[in-house]
């Protein structure tokens, strides 16, 4: 029989993989993968993001943002601006139009989350943000005390 600590991790996990699906199935109709979402989410049409810094937020490998952000500008979505002050630095930025789309997704994400989440009421809501924000922490510093792998 799993241990509990094992049946807490895969419970976590299918939370994980059901939410990952249903914000697939929100974000479809927006033509839009859920790493694109992410992404669009840290843009702004102003200061934009250098690809680097992108992949460090995002926990996606330099290559993967790369491929994002070249089917984000085929979409009309981003677009690259050269740095000023280093041209062999890129800054992504939000379109217009990529802000129309991306508050339309962020509108649809928020309700669907609050149809999916009203399952708890509100203090079991607040309980449960407050247990999550501890394993968080608590992985997060058992991740600092392990090297990272190496490129």
């Amino acid at each position: 029989m799993p241990s509990a600590t094992n049946r807490q991790y895969r419970m976590i996990h299918e939370i994980y993989v059901l939410l990952d699906d249903g914000d697939r199935r929100i974000l479809r109709p927006f033509n839009l993968s859920t790493s694109q979402y992410s992404l669009l989410l840290l843009l702004d049409t102003n200061q934009g993001w250098r690809l680097t810094d992108l992949s460090e937020r995002l926990l996606f490998d330099k290559s993967t943002v790369t491929r994002i952000i070249d089917r984000l500008e085929q979409m009309g979505l981003a677009h690259r601006l050269a740095e000023p002050t280093d041209r062999r630095v890129q800054r992504v930025v939000l379109t217009d139009l990529g802000l129309a789309l991306r508050e339309a997704a962020h509108a649809a994400h928020e309700q669907s989350m609050e149809r999916r989440l009203a399952v708890l009421d509100p203090d079991e809501q607040r309980h449960l943000f407050s247990l999550l924000e501890k394993l968080r922490d608590g992985l997060q510093t058992e991740l600092h005390q392990i090297p990272a792998r190496e490129p």
